[in-house]
């Protein structure tokens, strides 16, 4: 079984602080460099340019995503969170643009992994490995993962963090926050700020290699009774603050799960969605990056591997109880309780106008309609996914700005978004509401 997917050529981390706002400034210029030629183009030919339509280009998107994946840390976690969170509000090019950025970095190449694994581990480290891959299993935003050997048959995944993340991340967010103003691209009236402070926040947490080594070992707690998931053990005299050992543990992309049966993808989607509604209701706490390249799966055991613990969080007991009640009122189809307590959350407020409002409700009675009407719902078809898109870009388009969430209901949001593509990647047929009413009257009974 093959753990070493095809990735990006290797790119030196820039770490220095001038070093990432030159290549910034860089790729700003090149943008505006094409801008500039291909205005001039269209004018010789008689045409009006727009200004839009020249920033989207092919050419442009290529060169904004591609440097963005080069620089790591803050240009990624913010493309993350801007694709996932608002997925219903966003222009197809900027989706586009945000999508690449979900994927896999360009990773480090082995001099400067070398030079990390020498400032972190003892004197000749080397000697204990019976051998280490400096080829990377994975690279995201934060850092890349090394499969290795120990001497004594141990074989680890080494998560190394990318040099300068840390450092740059204050920096980066302010300087990929003014670049994504600048560009245009994002809708009349977005609010991006509390995405900007939500990805300095998370970032700085995802660097604290120790604080995740705790999540893992918790979530080995919750989960031990839980056959269908594995969670690697950490290896704390590996670790460091920059440095993470866990166990090996083999399988394939969890996209790659699309080519089972029919049966075994039903259930796999079944576990992670009942995952997700424990985290929230039963633990209070939650992995909340979605991200594809967490999950892997065994299919001899047809376990599901959970890696990356980085993105956890306590959710707040308050959280908790709306949702509880949100979707109580939801599966009723109580479309008053349920605007009641969707204000609550914070998804529209007391500017909202009356027009807006019944739009959003329309939205809301929709997704617990389909949940009731059909008692299996195929998450192939976009049909419901499609009308909401195109009824949030109306609503965008008629002037609805829609208010900051709480960190809490922002993350929440994001996890349900990416565990409902994940299932729709699967091609996952599943009784959804049953789901939801099984673990709301599990909840019922511990109230």
């Amino acid at each position: 079984m093959s753990m070493k997917p095809t990735l990006p050529r290797a790119t030196t981390v820039p770490h220095r602080r001038m070093s990432r706002l030159g290549r910034m400034g860089s790729m700003g210029f090149g943008v505006a460099g094409n801008v500039a030629f291909n205005g001039l183009a269209q004018l010789s030919k008689g045409q009006r340019p727009s200004l839009r339509d020249l920033i989207l280009t092919p050419a442009n998107i290529t060169r904004i995503t591609d440097q963005l994946a080069q620089l790591r840390g803050a240009a990624m976690k913010i493309g993350q969170l801007v694709s996932m969170d608002t997925g219903e509000f966003l222009p197809p090019e900027l989706a586009k643009i945000m999508a690449r950025l979900r994927e896999d970095a360009d990773p480090m190449p082995p001099a400067q992994l070398k030079k990390v694994l020498n400032a972190q581990w003892p004197a000749n480290w080397l000697g204990s490995f019976a051998s280490f891959d400096v080829r990377p299993i994975a690279a995201a935003s934060i850092g890349q993962v090394h499969r290795a050997e120990l001497k004594d048959g141990r074989i680890l995944a080494i998560k190394v963090q990318y040099p300068g993340i840390a450092a740059s991340i204050d920096s980066d967010v302010s300087n990929v926050g003014v670049l994504i103003k600048m560009s245009g691209l994002l809708p009349k009236g977005f609010e991006l700020a509390p995405y900007l402070q939500e990805a300095r926040h998370q970032l700085h947490e995802e660097t604290d290699y120790v604080a995740e080594a705790a999540h893992l070992e918790r979530f080995q707690g919750l989960l031990s009774d839980t056959p269908h998931f594995v969670v690697p053990r950490v290896h704390k005299e590996w670790s460091t603050p920059s440095i993470l050992a866990m166990d090996f543990v083999a399988g394939i992309p969890i996209e790659e799960a699309a080519n089972c049966t029919q049966e075994d993808r039903n259930q796999l989607a079944r576990h992670l969605i009942d995952l997700t509604l424990k985290e929230l209701f039963d633990f209070g706490v939650m992995q909340t990056d979605p991200n594809f390249a967490n999950y892997r799966y065994q299919p001899e055991t047809k376990k599901i591997v959970l890696l990356d613990f980085g993105a956890t969080r306590v959710i707040a007991p308050r959280v908790i109880d709306q949702y509880r009640r949100l979707l109580r009122a939801g599966m009723a189809l109580d479309q008053r309780k349920m605007m009641e307590i969707a204000q609550e959350i914070g998804f529209l407020d007391e500017t909202t106008n009356a027009g807006h409002r019944d739009h959003i409700a329309r939205m809301m009675m929709l997704v617990f309609e389909t949940l009731a009407e059909k008692s299996q719902i195929n998450f192939s078809d976009q049909t419901v996914a499609n009308q909401l898109q195109a009824d949030g870009m109306t609503l965008i388009e008629d002037g609805f700005v829609p208010p900051p969430l709480p960190i809490d209901v922002l993350l929440l949001q994001r996890k349900f978004a990416g565990i409902f593509l994940l299932c729709a990647r699967l091609d996952a047929t599943l009784d959804v509401a049953g789901l939801i009413r099984a673990r709301l009257d599990k909840v019922q009974d511990a109230v």
